[in-house]
């Protein structure tokens, strides 16, 4: 247990919950900062398989912006290059990572269940990626790679939300299940995560990677990060969320 997660580790696999259900598990500096230790902390016990899922409502309900007038340009950089780092050390895992979403998966949230290899929806589940919206470019690679770049331009362009059929057709969702599967799922990927050694699933990893259009590796990793550094280093970067979020009100 930390200050915002619940961490389960039972022989090679990790089961990571969100705790942040009032606030619909949106990402504190806290938040990811713990989730990045705990992607390490699966890295240095070699896991098998790391499952991440939100308690409450929602699975992530993205970046916590609850506290931004607290905020300045400076920081939110940060704290959005802490979330880009995190992205990578999900998306790199040299290990079967798999993310359970549930109601809202929006921004960052989406970001994160789609840096995962096994994206699972249970139940009604909504996404959206509404951070160009304010000028922000994260995680847009990593989700054309997904779904392809005609839906990553359609979806990032629009703000639109939508549910978990579409993203299970386009490819974002890797399963639809009813929560009563849910448990019977898990034993079959845990088992499947199993059936090669360690070294051998962390050679297919990096050999699918490679297969795919994006750079990988080191290469991929700074490209990313110099988009979402680019995006959310242009001066204004509080003033553009706070009338984001004012016309999000309006409505």
């Amino acid at each position: 247990m930390t200050q915002t997660l619940r961490i389960g580790h039972r022989e090679d696999v990790m089961h990571v919950v969100l705790q942040r259900a009032d606030k619909g598990n949106a990402l504190s500096g806290a938040l990811v900062e713990e989730l990045a230790q705990a992607v390490e902390a699966a890295r240095q016990a070699q896991v098998r398989l790391f499952v991440l899922s939100g308690e409450g409502r929602h699975f992530c309900t993205g970046f916590d912006l609850s506290a931004l007038d607290e905020e300045t340009d400076d920081s939110l950089l940060a704290r959005f290059t802490r979330v880009e780092l995190l992205l990578q050390a999900l998306h790199a895992a040299p290990f079967t990572t798999l993310a359970i979403a549930h109601g809202r998966t929006t921004g960052a949230g989406a970001d994160i269940f789609c840096a995962c290899a096994e994206r699972w929806t249970v139940g009604d589940t909504t996404f959206a990626f509404p951070g160009a919206a304010f000028g922000l470019v994260l995680g847009t690679a990593r989700l054309a790679d997904a779904v392809g770049a005609t839906r990553t331009r359609e979806w990032i362009e629009s703000g639109m939300q939508f549910g978990d059929d579409i993203a299970f057709e386009a490819g974002l969702a890797t399963r639809r299940l009813a929560p009563e599967a849910l448990d019977e799922a898990l034993a079959q990927l845990a088992a499947r995560s199993r059936r090669l050694d360690a070294p051998t699933q962390r050679g297919i990893h990096e050999a699918i990677d490679a297969a795919g259009r994006r750079p990988r590796g080191d290469a991929g990793d700074a490209q990313d990060l110099m988009r979402l550094v680019r995006s959310a280093a242009r001066a204004g970067l509080r003033d553009r969320i706070a009338a984001y979020r004012a016309a999000q009100k309006r409505g």
